[in-house]
C-alpha cells in the first residue's frame, strides 16, 4: 500500500538524516520488499546447497541466549527469526488490518462481500484439495491441511506492482483486500489449531502490557519510547503461554486507533477518512509508515533465509516431486487458490446483486486468483508449526512451497502481462485520439496522408 503521510511523519523524520528517510521511502515499495524477500529465500537455497551447508545449519540452530529457559528465551536463532522478528511483520498486518475494517474496504459490507467470500473461498478448497490428496496416505501429513491456504503480500504485490503499469487499479485493491482478509484467517488457524501445550495465566497476563499499550497510542506520539517494551513484554507473554508469539504483533496493531482526532477532540469523519488524506489513517498510518520498513528491509527476508533453506544435495528430485506432501501442497496453491477464489467470486456474483469494480473483468481477475497462490512467508511458518522446524516433513513442506510459489507467481504475471499489455494498447489508442472522434489524432494533422 503506497503511503502518503507528510515526510514529518517518516521514519527517522529528521532534516538531517536525509539517506535514512530516502532508504525507508525505498523499503515501503512493493517491488523492493518482494525483491529482498526473494533475494533471502534464493540466498537460503544456494547456501545450504553449497560446501558451506553446515554453517548454514549451525548458524539457524545457534542459540543467543542459552540460560533463558526461566523465561522461554532459549531459542535458537532460526526460531527467533519465525517468532520475534515476523512479530514485526504480523503487527504491521494488524495495523493494515484495523485500518481496512476502520476506513477501508471492509467497513462497507457490500464492498466487503467479493473480497471476503474470495479469501474464504481461497482459503477451504486449498485445504481441501490438500486433504482430499492425502487421505488416502494417512499419517502426520494431515496435519499440514492449512499449509496451502496462505498468501505472501509482500510477493503477490510485488509480482503486480512489476506487470501492472496499465492495469486497472481496482485490481491491487482488490488483491490487498483478499490478502488482508486472508492473513486475518491465518492468524486466527495457527492461533487455534497450532498452538502447543497452552498455558492460560501468561495469556491472561498479556492483557495488562497491551492495555497499556493501547492507552499510551491514545495519549500520543511522546510515549514512543515506552512502546517498545510493553510490545516485547507481551511478545513474551504470548510465547511463554504456548500461543504463536506472532499473535502479539496482531494484537498489538489492533490497540492502534485509526482515525485521526479532529481539533475539537472528535474522531475525523469516515468522509474524511474515505477522502485519502494524510488524516485518514490517524496514528495507525504513521505507525505502519514507520515500521513497514524495518518489516520489509529486514524481518521478512531474514525469516526467509532461515526458512527456505531446503537442502536438496543428494536429494532424488524425482523422489520429492512425486512425494504426496509436495503434490498436496503445490496443487493446493496453484489450483486450490485459483480455483477457489475466481469460483467463489463468480458463485457469488451470479447468484447476488455483488458485482466486480467496473475496471475489472473476469479475465483480470483470475490473473489475481492465480497470483494468490504465492504463499510464501506464512505458508512456511504453518509447515514448521505443523511438522516441527528442520524435520524430515518440514523440508519436503519447504521445497513444495517453493515449488508452488514459484508457479503461481509464473502462471499469473503471464495472465496479467497479457491483460496489462491489452490495457496499454488501449491506452495508447486512447492517447492518440484526444478529440474522441475514432480516428488517431496523428492521421488528421496537415500535411498527413
Amino acid at each position: 500500500m503506497t503511503d502518503r503521510t507528510p515526510h514529518r511523519d517518516r521514519l527517522f523524520a529528521r532534516s538531517s538524516w536525509p539517506e535514512a528517510r530516502h532508504l525507508a521511502d525505498v523499503l515501503r515499495t512493493e517491488t523492493v520488499g518482494g525483491a529482498l524477500l526473494l533475494l533471502g529465500a534464493v540466498l537460503a537455497l544456494v547456501w545450504a546447497n553449497s560446501p558451506w551447508s553446515e554453517a548454514y545449519v549451525r548458524l539457524g540452530a545457534w542459540v543467543p541466549w542459552p540460560g533463558g529457559e526461566r523465561w522461554h528465551l532459549d531459542l535458537s536463532l532460526a526460531t527467533w527469526a519465525a517468532d520475534g522478528l515476523l512479530a514485526i511483520f504480523f503487527f504491521v498486518v494488524g495495523l493494515e488490518l484495523k485500518r481496512e475494517f476502520v476506513a477501508g474496504d471492509l467497513r462497507d459490507p457490500r464492498r466487503a462481500a467479493l473480497p471476503v467470500v474470495a479469501a474464504l473461498g481461497g482459503m477451504a478448497l486449498p485445504a481441501l484439495v490438500y486433504v482430499a490428496v492425502l487421505l488416502g496416505t494417512g499419517g502426520e501429513g494431515l496435519r499440514g491441511w492449512a499449509i496451502p491456504t496462505a498468501t505472501d503480500i509482500a510477493f503477490a504485490l510485488a509480482v503486480l506492482a512489476v506487470v501492472s503499469s496499465h492495469l486497472p487499479q481496482g485490481l491491487r485493491a482488490f488483491l490487498l483486500t483478499l490478502a488482508v482478509v486472508d492473513d486475518l484467517f491465518a492468524i486466527t488457524i495457527i492461533a487455534v489449531f497450532y498452538t502447543a501445550d497452552f498455558h492460560p495465566l501468561p495469556l491472561f497476563a498479556a492483557l495488562a502490557p497491551i492495555g497499556l499499550f493501547a492507552w499510551l497510542v491514545r495519549r500520543g506520539r511522546t510515549w514512543w519510547w515506552a512502546l517498545v517494551p510493553l510490545a516485547a513484554a507481551t511478545w513474551a507473554l504470548v510465547h511463554a503461554s504456548g500461543v504463536h508469539a506472532t499473535v502479539a504483533g496482531v494484537l498489538l496493531g489492533f490497540t492502534v486507533p485509526v482515525l485521526s482526532r479532529a481539533p475539537g477532540g472528535t474522531a475525523a469523519t469516515a468522509d474524511r477518512a474515505e477522502s485519502g488524506g494524510a488524516d485518514a489513517g490517524g496514528l495507525a498510518a504513521h505507525l505502519e509508515h514507520r515500521w513497514r520498513p524495518v518489516s520489509a528491509g529486514f524481518a521478512v527476508p531474514v525469516f526467509a533465509l532461515f526458512a527456505a533453506g531446503v537442502t536438496l544435495r543428494g536429494t532424488d528430485l524425482g523422489t520429492l516431486l512425486t512425494d504426496p506432501l509436495v503434490i498436496a501442497v503445490v496443487a493446493g496453491l496453484v489450483f486450490g487458490k485459483s480455483i477457489g477464489i475466481f469460483g467463489s467470486t463468480y458463485l457469488l456474483a451470479r447468484f447476488t446483486r455483488a458485482e466486480l469494480d467496473e475496471d475489472i473483468t473476469w479475465s483480470d481477475l483470475f490473473g489475481i486468483a492465480l497470483l494468490a497462490g504465492v504463499g510464501f512467508t506464512v505458508s512456511l511458518l504453518i509447515g514448521d508449526l505443523a511438522f516441527g522446524a528442520g524435520s524430515t516433513a518440514d523440508e519436503r513442506v519447504k521445497a513444495a512451497v517453493l515449488v508452488g510459489s514459484v508457479i503461481s507467481a509464473a502462471l499469473a504475471a503471464a495472465v496479467l502481462a497479457r491483460r496489462n499489455a491489452a490495457y496499454r494498447r488501449v491506452a495508447e489508442k486512447e492517447r492518440l485520439d484526444a478529440d474522441g472522434d475514432g480516428v488517431p489524432d496523428v492521421y488528421q494533422r496537415p500535411g498527413r496522408e
